[in-house]
C-alpha cells in the first residue's frame, strides 16, 4: 500500500535563513579541516645549520648584495636580463671598488638548455660572481628563490625575474626604500618593487575576463592576506639578511602565490615593508596560465589564512647559528 504524499511545507524566511547559516557554518568548517589535514612544511633541510664548504644563509654576509633569479625554462629570456643586471653591478663595482656581489641562477628542474645558458655567465663573469644551482624536479617559483635565498652570501638580498621585465636599475629605487624605513627594527625591513601605477595602462591592454580575474585576485590577496601592499607579485623585491631569514625559514608555498604568504608573514612578524614603483615591460614567454594558475593561486590564498588560524602552519623566530646579526647598514 503506497503512502499518502505529504504535502511540501516551504520554510518560513527566518527558517530559511537558519538553514543556510548551519550550511554554510559546516561548510566553513569543513574546508578548514581540509586545509588543516592537507597542510604540509617546506623541506627545512634548506636551512639546516652546519658549517661546509656551501654558502648558508646563517653565515655571516661576505657579500654586498645576493641577486636571486629563479629560471624555470628561460634559455630564450635569461641571457637578457643578465647582459643588463652584470653590466649594471660591473660598472657599479668599477666606481665602488667596495661594492660586492654574486648573482644566484636558480635552474628549477628545466627541461631546455637554461642551466648550460647560466654556466656561460660563470664562466665568463667567475664562480664567485656568477653561481648556479640546479634543481633535479620542478619546485615552483617560491621553492626555487627559497633555495637561492639560503644559500645566499649577501647582507641585502634581490629577487628578480629570469624575464628582465623590471628594469635592473631599479635597484636604486628600492634600495632607497629600504633606506627610508631605517630604523630597521632588528636588522628587517622589505622593499618591494610595484607596478601598481601601472595598472590603468595594463587594463587597457587586457582581455576583459583577464582584468576580472585581476581584480579577483586583488581583492582575495587584500581580504585574506596582504592589506598594506597593492602589487604582491612583482618579482622584484629587496630584503635585509634577517628579515629573508625569518621569512623564507618560515614559508610554505612553493608556487606563484608564495609572494603573498612572504608578505603575510612579514606583516605578521611586523617587519617594515616598503612599497616602490619600478619601471616594467610584460615580456613574451610568461609561464603563467591565466585561469589556471589564477584559479590555484586563489585557492592558496585561502588556505595560507586558514592554515594559519587554525595553527597548522606556525610562525617561529629564527637565529643565526653561527652568532651573526644584521647591522643597520
Amino acid at each position: 500500500m503506497a503512502l499518502p504524499s505529504l504535502p511540501f511545507l516551504p520554510l518560513s524566511l527566518p527558517a530559511a535563513a537558519l538553514a543556510l547559516a548551519t550550511l554554510a557554518a559546516f561548510l566553513f568548517v569543513l574546508i578548514c579541516a581540509i586545509a588543516h589535514a592537507t597542510a604540509k612544511t617546506m623541506p627545512h633541510e634548506d636551512a639546516e645549520c652546519r658549517k661546509g664548504s656551501a654558502p648558508n644563509i646563517h653565515d655571516p654576509a661576505t657579500r654586498e648584495l645576493s641577486v636571486v633569479v629563479p629560471s624555470y625554462n628561460e634559455e630564450n629570456r635569461l641571457p637578457l636580463m643578465m647582459d643588463e643586471a652584470l653590466d649594471y653591478l660591473e660598472k657599479r663595482q668599477k666606481q665602488d671598488p667596495s661594492f660586492t656581489y654574486e648573482v644566484i641562477v636558480v635552474n628549477d628542474g628545466s627541461k631546455d638548455q637554461t642551466a648550460k645558458v647560466a654556466k656561460e655567465y660563470s664562466k665568463k663573469y667567475g664562480s664567485d660572481k656568477v653561481r648556479v644551482i640546479s634543481l633535479e624536479k620542478n619546485r615552483g617559483k617560491g621553492g626555487a628563490v627559497r633555495t637561492g635565498v639560503f644559500s645566499s652570501r649577501g647582507q641585502k638580498i634581490l629577487m628578480a625575474d629570469a624575464d628582465g621585465a623590471t628594469k635592473f636599475a631599479d635597484i636604486e629605487k628600492v634600495e632607497e626604500g629600504l633606506k627610508n624605513l631605517r630604523p630597521w627594527p632588528n636588522g628587517m625591513a622589505i622593499s618591494c618593487g610595484s607596478r601598481a601605477h601601472l595598472e590603468k595602462d595594463s587594463i587597457a591592454k587586457r582581455s576583459y575576463f583577464r582584468t576580472l580575474l585581476m581584480y579577483g585576485f586583488h581583492f582575495l590577496v587584500w581580504f585574506l592576506c596582504v592589506k598594506e601592499i597593492r602589487d604582491t607579485q612583482c618579482g622584484f623585491k629587496l630584503l635585509t639578511r634577517e628579515a629573508a631569514l625569518q621569512t623564507f625559514s618560515n614559508l610554505h608555498i612553493e608556487r606563484w602565490a608564495f609572494d603573498v604568504e612572504l608578505l603575510y608573514i612579514a606583516q605578521r612578524m611586523k617587519i617594515p615593508i616598503a612599497e616602490v614603483a619600478v619601471n616594467w615591460t610584460e615580456i613574451e614567454g610568461s609561464k603563467l596560465v591565466p585561469f589556471w594558475s589564477w584559479l590555484q593561486m586563489g585557492r592558496d590564498l585561502l588556505f595560507i589564512r586558514l592554515r594559519y588560524m587554525t595553527g597548522a602552519w606556525k610562525l617561529e623566530a629564527k637565529k643565526f647559528c653561527f652568532g651573526f646579526f644584521m647591522s643597520d647598514k
